[in-house]
């Protein structure tokens, strides 16, 4: 994050854990599964920084937000 902050650049990040990335994240892509994965949404994160610093749980934004990466994640087969 300091990084960040100091150079403003774009930075790409790919992660399993969302509340990384709801922590660290301007949008948020979500793939598809398969070995064919192709972009299946992408929600935007609207918390300021200093509420994603914080991780302030008490925004019901948050939640919504969460439940509906996690819904899109669940929804998605399971390939063996």
């Amino acid at each position: 994050m300091a990084l960040w902050q100091r150079s403003r650049r774009t930075v790409i990040m790919v992660t399993h854990d969302v509340d990384e990335a709801l922590l660290l994240a301007d949008r948020i892509v979500l793939m598809t599964s398969g070995p064919a994965a192709t972009i299946g949404q992408v929600l935007s994160v609207e918390f300021p920084p200093p509420a994603r610093a914080r991780r302030d749980l008490s925004r019901p934004d948050y939640f919504w937000l969460r439940d509906q990466v996690l819904g899109f994640l669940e929804a998605q087969p399971v390939h063996a």
